[in-house]
C-alpha cells in the first residue's frame, strides 16, 4: 500500500503542476481501488487500496487550497463527495446519500470518512480530472478537456487518464486570443 500512496502523490504532485491549478480550484478524481490492486473494475473493492491513495494525494490537495471532488460509481449515478464549504461556493446542489464500498466505491467511502462536512452533489465542472482506473470522469470537467500525459501511466495496477480544461475558443478567424492558459 505504500507503494499505491508514493505513486498517487506522484502523480498528483504533476498534475497540479501540468493543469496549472491553484488555490480555489476544483479537481475531480474518479477512482477503482479494484483496478488498483489488479481486479476488474467493480469486482474488488479494497479499502486499504483507497486510503492508501486518497493518503497520498489529499494532504497535498489540501496544502495548496484546491478543491476536491470525488466520483462515486455508477451505483449513485456518478454522484460526487465534496466538502459542503465546495458545494456551496461553487452553487452545487447538495443530495441526500453517503457512499460506501459497494454502493459508491472505496474511494468516494475514503473522502467521506476524511471530509470535516462531507456531503453529495450530482455535477460538478472541474478544472482538471485524474481517473484512476476507468472511472470516466469527463462528464464533470469544463467544457474542454485536454488529455495531461504525465511521466506515471498507472497508480498501482491502474492504468491513469488526467486531463486539464481550458477557455473555449469563440469568435472565429478575426478573433485574437489570449496566450496564457487560464
Amino acid at each position: 500500500m505504500e507503494t499505491i500512496k508514493s505513486e498517487a502523490q506522484e502523480v498528483i504532485r504533476e498534475l497540479i503542476d501540468a493543469a496549472r491549478l491553484k488555490k480555489g480550484d476544483l479537481l475531480v478524481i474518479g477512482c477503482s481501488s479494484s483496478e488498483m490492486i489488479g481486479s476488474r473494475i467493480g469486482k474488488n473493492s479494497s479499502l486499504e487500496a483507497a486510503q492508501a491513495a486518497f493518503s497520498g494525494i489529499y494532504p497535498i490537495l489540501q496544502e495548496k487550497g484546491i478543491a476536491l471532488a470525488v466520483q462515486c460509481c455508477e451505483h449513485l449515478n456518478r454522484a460526487l463527495i465534496v466538502e459542503e464549504e465546495t458545494a456551496e461556493r461553487f452553487g452545487y446542489e447538495i443530495v441526500n446519500v453517503r457512499p460506501q464500498p459497494k454502493a459508491g466505491g472505496s474511494f468516494a467511502t475514503t473522502a467521506w470518512e476524511a471530509f470535516d462536512h462531507p456531503v453529495a452533489v450530482e455535477h460538478v465542472k472541474a478544472k482538471a480530472g485524474l481517473d484512476i482506473g476507468g472511472t470516466l470522469i469527463g462528464m464533470h470537467l469544463r467544457e474542454v478537456a485536454v488529455p495531461v500525459r504525465l511521466s506515471r501511466s498507472t497508480i498501482g495496477r491502474a492504468n491513469i487518464l488526467c486531463a486539464r480544461t481550458r477557455p473555449k475558443f469563440i469568435g472565429g478567424s478575426r478573433a485574437a486570443y489570449v496566450d496564457e492558459l487560464r
